[in-house]
């Protein structure tokens, strides 16, 4: 890994560094967990309702631009091997406003999307115990994950490798299953024999029109969201300029076998004008299949998929707060590491903070419609984060042309890759301004991103002063 360019600072000082202990088994299954997350095992009914069978048409174009995305970024983290984390690329190649923005934004993503799945973690449990207090299963799972991230990365990662596990293993056992039903004709909940043919036969591909497409977005970018979660390991990976290309490069086999193939074998199992919104079309369809315990089993796989995600969560906000302590922009004592080189301060803040699901499942009328809104939230801030890191490639190409063609694995089309990208970012950013569920969590992101970048602006102006008067002493 190339370390031709300066601008970071802290990340590897002596006795305060995070271990390199991740292993290839741990990236490649990281790398796979991350890209299936509670918004397809929780979200797809409601993204199959909102768009039917076109839904296929919006994980594909979703992938493809994110399969980009990861390129562009996957080159950026393998150009300078002080890079930790998001915030370091923005920091040395947008500066520091950017650095403090995109880190901050990233950790709050990623402690809106683990509310989120702590959300869905109650929903799950609601699957036995519908009148189980919501704030029982909450803090079971916060506590549990609290304890396990405590321990080492190692310990991190073994528990992503099993969790991951367990989620691919449902997939494609989904599928499999799913196929079954279609070839054997098994009726669905409505009596009528499954079928290839239902994915056209009730309404067409496209059965809700061109809007009913764009609706299927803010969820489904939600469900993508973990994806760029390999990248934040690279700190703490063993030869990160092997693992990382492999994993990125992954990516589209993973998107059309975990997304569009396990949400066809749904909706040729169920037509997608009776699949429920509100509950997972997981745990339907293996409940279809006439065995008793198959709905619980699912039932318990897509529940390990949502504390899985809480876990990526929890992990990948104590390391930027870590990170941005070293930097400078948040409290010194996010910086310091425990006997097992893990950040707990930052740990513990974080679990702290989760205990607003209870709030936020207690003021919504539905699970579902609190998932919505907190996943329009967690959308939006994610792919400012995504943004800033693709602006970050365009000064990089600008400002290290020489360290581009030297690089080992160069994003394909470079720099109109990257303008396609952000050209679909903000596509998605008018989808989510559609729908009234999506709108008010678009409106909280910006009003946090838009804080943020003031309070970025402010410190800057702070510490220039600071600079000047000392200057001047």
């Amino acid at each position: 890994m190339k370390d031709n360019h300066s601008g970071l600072h802290g990340t590897s000082q002596q006795g305060s560094h995070l271990d390199r202990t991740l292993q290839n088994r741990h990236i490649q299954l990281i790398a796979i967990g991350g890209a299936i997350g509670t918004g397809l095992f929780m979200g797809s009914g409601k993204t199959i309702s909102l768009a039917g069978p076109s839904i296929l048409f919006v994980y594909l174009s979703i992938g493809l631009v994110l399969y980009l995305f990861m390129r562009l970024m996957g080159e950026l983290l393998l150009s300078n091997s002080r890079y930790a984390t998001f915030a370091d690329i923005a920091h040395d190649l947008l500066g520091p406003v950017a650095g403090f923005l995109t880190g901050w934004t990233y950790w709050f993503c990623w402690v809106v999307t683990a509310v989120a799945d702590l959300i869905a973690i109650v929903g799950y449990t609601h699957f036995w115990w519908p009148q189980l207090p919501a704030w029982i299963p909450i803090i079971l799972v916060i506590g549990c994950l609290y304890s396990l991230n405590a321990l080492t990365v190692k310990a991190f990662g073994e528990i992503e490798f099993w969790f991951a596990l367990i989620k691919i293993c449902a997939i494609l056992a989904l599928i499999v299953v799913g196929l079954w039903m279609v070839v054997s004709h098994v009726p669905n909940e409505s009596g009528d024999p499954a079928a290839l043919s239902n994915l056209w036969s009730h309404g067409g591909l496209f059965p809700l029109g061109f809007y009913g497409f764009l609706a299927g977005f803010p969820i489904a970018i939600f469900a993508f969201m973990g994806i760029e979660l390999v990248g934040t390991t690279v700190a703490e990976t063993k030869n990160p300029e092997t693992m990382l290309p492999k994993a990125i490069n992954s990516i589209p086999m993973r998107i059309m076998l975990f997304y569009i193939g396990a949400l066809a074998v749904i909706m040729m199992v169920t037509p997608w004008n009776e699949v429920d919104p509100g509950k997972s079309p997981f745990v339907t369809m293996f409940a279809l299949t006439g065995l008793a315990a198959a709905a619980s089993i699912v039932n318990i796989v897509v529940l390990s998929s949502a504390a899985s995600s809480a876990n990526s969560g929890i992990y990948s906000t104590s390391r930027m707060l870590w990170g941005l302590a070293h930097r400078g922009d948040a409290p010194q004592a996010f910086k310091v590491l425990s006997r097992r080189r893990v950040p707990q301060n930052a740990l513990f803040l974080t679990c702290v903070l989760l205990l607003s699901s209870i709030v936020l499942i207690s003021a919504g009328e539905s699970v579902i419609q609190a998932f919505t809104m907190i996943t329009a939230m967690a959308s939006t801030l994610v792919m400012a984060v995504w943004a800033i890191i693709t602006m970050s490639y365009l000064k990089f190409r600008k400002t290290h042309d020489d360290l581009h063609r030297k690089s080992v694995f160069p994003a394909p089309f470079g720099i109109l890759a990257a303008w396609v990208v952000l050209a679909f970012f903000a596509a998605m950013v008018c989808v989510l301004a559609f729908e009234s569920d999506t709108r008010i969590g678009l409106i909280a992101s910006a009003v946090w991103i838009i804080g943020m970048g003031t309070a970025a602006k402010i410190r800057q102006g702070r510490q220039r002063t600071s600079e000047a008067e000392t200057t001047l002493g």
